[in-house]
């Protein structure tokens, strides 16, 4: 090839002067939104969203799950018009997808919720807001998401946690999620090692980050402070990482699922590492659908892979109760293997969150259109037309 040939082909590449842009155009999965996150956010940071409880087995057992399983894909078939969407609770969404509830997002980038509400009320795909969010439920609800869901810690501060669910109901939020996997906190060894804090605090090594990640730095002391931004202020602007896990409330039993659907009266779903036995107690008590998950492998360590006892807890709770799974789902052929074995939807935590650190809303984005082009992609080469196709013949298809 001729020195001007080069210069031509090279020439097609225009220079991006957006950041985020530059960082976007090599991210061609989740795995890549990974890594650039990685180089973009200080590794304390990027180890309180990447970590798991003690030896973190269940995180990479969750991933292991996943990867081994197999498609057996059918030929010949029409998937010129394939359908992706689904519906939950009378909604039509774009995709199976579900933006899972994670904690102190502002400290990942410092639009945080905010910007993760925004990329999914422009995918169509509800979003979940945590307990220990940095953005209130009301400041949340201003990003206008018809299809936003809240997720409630009872903590031991019994009226302060009800309180939590009058503000969702006032501010519109359509679905609660009570979440019943945190007794007790669980030991996540990264950041205890990190000295992780609520906001980050600027010791003598965090000093030396600042150099190698000046970005990130300059962005978080621009914004406001953040906080535990739905407990008040007296205790907002007061609770740590650590005294947080002394609201947690290790004597919860039966009664306060009983308690919570006398006081939502919208669509409500149980969340944890449910058993199947508990999948059928919660449904007789009243609830709407499960979220079965083992909180990313966050809490307990060692705990079952979600994706091993979707198929038993499908079949506690019937065909008609909805059924989320996450704890594992990286990539739109994840989500396809869930929907496949029984789940209604996926839910993603990580997956998201990546695109967060390394961009923003413009990286959340870029991981649910990654995420959906996966899925539809999938389904195609899989010979399925449609969600619907996908759940009726999912066990001709995926192999465990």
């Amino acid at each position: 090839m001729r020195p001007g040939e080069i210069w031509r082909l090279l020439a097609r590449e225009r220079p991006r002067l957006n950041r985020r842009r530059r960082i976007l155009r090599h991210c061609h999965s989740v795995g890549d939104l990974r890594e650039a996150a990685r180089r973009r956010v200080p590794d304390a940071i990027f180890d309180y969203a990447e970590g798991g409880a003690e030896a973190e087995l269940t995180v990479s057992r969750n991933a292991a799950a996943f990867a081994a399983c197999r498609f057996h894909p059918r030929v010949l078939r029409d998937v010129s018009n394939c359908d992706r969407s689904t519906t939950v609770f009378d909604v039509r969404f774009p995709l199976p997808l579900l933006l899972a509830p994670t904690g102190y997002s502002r400290m990942l980038n410092s639009d945080g919720e905010v910007a993760v509400g925004r990329a999914a009320k422009r995918a169509g795909l509800p979003y979940v807001l945590s307990t220990v969010g940095s953005t209130s439920i009301e400041d949340l609800a201003t990003v206008d998401h018809p299809h936003l869901w809240f997720q409630l810690y009872l903590w031991r501060d019994r009226e302060l946690a009800l309180d939590l669910v009058r503000r969702a109901d006032r501010a519109g939020y359509e679905v609660l999620e009570f979440s019943v996997d945190v007794p007790v906190s669980g030991f996540r060894v990264r950041d205890v090692r990190n000295g992780l804090t609520i906001p980050p605090a600027l010791r003598l090594r965090t000093v030396a980050d600042i150099s190698a990640h000046p970005s990130y730095w300059l962005a978080t002391l621009r914004a406001p402070a953040i906080e535990f931004a739905n407990a008040p202020k007296r205790v907002g602007t007061s609770m740590t990482i650590e005294n947080m896990s002394t609201q947690f409330d290790p004597s919860l039993d039966w009664s306060a699922l009983r308690e919570i659907r006398e006081r939502w009266s919208k669509p409500l779903v149980l969340k944890g590492p449910i058993s199947p036995a508990d999948a059928r107690t919660a449904v007789e008590l009243g609830v709407d659908g499960i979220h079965l998950s083992n909180h990313g492998g966050r809490q307990l360590d060692r705990t079952a892979p979600t994706l091993d006892s979707l198929a038993a807890v499908r079949a506690a709770i019937g065909p008609e109760k909805l059924l989320i799974l996450d704890s594992g789902i990286r990539s739109g052929a994840d989500l396809a293997i869930a929907v496949a074995l029984g789940a209604d939807v996926g839910g993603i935590g990580r997956a998201y969150l990546y695109g967060l650190m390394a961009a923003g809303e413009e990286g959340v984005q870029r991981a649910l259109d990654l995420l959906a082009a996966e899925f539809g992609r999938t389904l195609q080469l899989l010979g399925v037309a449609s969600v619907d196709e996908l759940k009726a013949r999912g066990p001709e298809l995926v192999s465990g």
